[in-house]
């Protein structure tokens, strides 16, 4: 994608970390906020067209993952998604000293949420994944413990994209009567995801990782499953989630959601392209890098490490050139060290250090990959 400059255009290649806001999302939100600005709950007849945009946008939202309107319950985003799921599930039985089961590779929203678990008494399992970064089903059929109450295992690696089998995990949990939890914040508007294919009993997601607004998403919540409101209050969203509904950003959501599984295929294969004629002119100039996240990857999606270099170094000398890629999780940005992704996937300590991630965006074309890849092979003949 690229954006207006004062001096020149700025190609921006850190979709993993947010995404552009769709153009017509945006008016929707303009247009709800400004002419719809009635309480959802009020029993006025102001508010009964929002009653209705708010239920056609869970409608939306639920068939675009195969599940029932009633099992989306909208939250302020992925992080309080995950932190709900994994909280909620282990406290109400802290006196049983709960497991939980995770992977090495789960964004800080899964990890943290477990390691503040573990100081109230929880243990947590925490399962090693492959030098692609994938959970080996085995792996999780030997660390099920009779106390274990939840496994979360993310559909999609916000660092390197790799794509977990999550049907195989979801089933081992189910045979040993486990509840299944994924972060698919990467992967929703992505990839195809079916809940009920998946065999996921919970699913987070984030609106800004799509082309919607920052502060909304959604938790999947499977009928059946008693899961303690995280926010207590109101009787908002079936009871379980307190808080006026925002409903510009739900709505925009809805609409961000349904516009990229509608052009799902098209988009990937736009992507593909665009990370081919990366690769290509990279391998083309014999420049020394390695790609992080074996072959199952989310499209447009690359974690590429080369020898000897300073993934700090070199997002800092692309940024000059008006590109914007980063070291690895948006999150950890600030933090020159090493991520627990990349060293979970045992990557080779020549290349390690010399790690950016580009990921690619429906606005970005073939050109924006050529420049990138240009700069890049300049910047790795420079320093060698």
């Amino acid at each position: 994608m690229t954006v207006a400059s004062s001096s020149s255009r700025i190609i921006y290649a850190d979709n993993a970390a947010t995404t552009k806001l769709d153009d017509e999302a945006l008016a929707l939100m303009f247009d709800l906020q400004k002419n719809f600005f009635a309480n959802p709950s009020a029993a006025y007849k102001l508010s009964r067209p929002l009653k209705k945009i708010l239920r056609e946008a869970r409608e939306k939202i639920a068939a675009c993952i195969n599940a029932a309107p009633h099992e989306i319950i909208f939250t302020s985003g992925g992080t309080e998604s995950d932190n709900w799921a994994i909280k909620s599930s282990v406290l109400a039985n802290l006196s049983e000293r709960p497991n939980i089961i995770t992977s090495a590779i789960e964004h800080k929203a899964v990890l943290n949420s477990c390691a503040a678990m573990a100081n109230l008494g929880c243990s947590v399992t925490i399962l090693p994944v492959d030098n692609a970064g994938a959970v080996k089903p085995v792996d999780l059929q030997e660390k099920i413990l009779p106390q274990t109450k939840i496994i979360s295992v993310m559909l999609a690696n916000n660092e390197v994209g790799t794509i977990q089998p999550i049907k195989r995990l979801a089933d081992i949990a189910h045979a040993a009567g486990k509840i299944f939890h994924t972060d698919a914040v990467q992967a929703v508007g992505h990839i195809p995801v079916d809940v009920k294919a998946l065999g996921a009993d919970m699913l987070s997601a984030s609106a800004h990782k799509f082309n919607a607004p920052k502060g909304v998403g959604f938790l999947y919540l499977r009928e059946g499953l008693k899961l303690a409101p995280y926010i207590d209050g109101g009787g908002q969203e079936f009871s379980r989630r307190a808080g006026t509904e925002n409903l510009p950003a739900i709505a925009a959501m809805a609409l961000a959601l349904e516009k990229n599984c509608r052009l799902m295929n098209a988009t990937a294969e736009k992507l593909s392209a665009c990370t081919k004629t990366l690769l290509d002119c990279l391998r083309g100039n014999d420049i020394d890098f390695i790609v992080n996240g074996g072959e199952n990857r989310l499209p447009g999606h690359l974690s590429l490490s080369f020898r000897n270099g300073e993934g700090e170094t070199l997002m800092h000398r692309l940024d000059l050139k008006n590109i914007c890629v980063s070291t690895g999780s948006a999150c950890d940005s600030r933090q020159v060290k090493i991520s627990h992704v990349l060293q979970a996937l045992n990557v080779p300590e020549a290349y390690i250090r010399g790690t950016i991630r580009i990921t690619f965006g429906k606005e970005n074309s073939r050109e924006d990959a050529e420049i990138i890849g240009k700069h890049l092979t300049a910047l790795q003949r420079d320093c060698a």
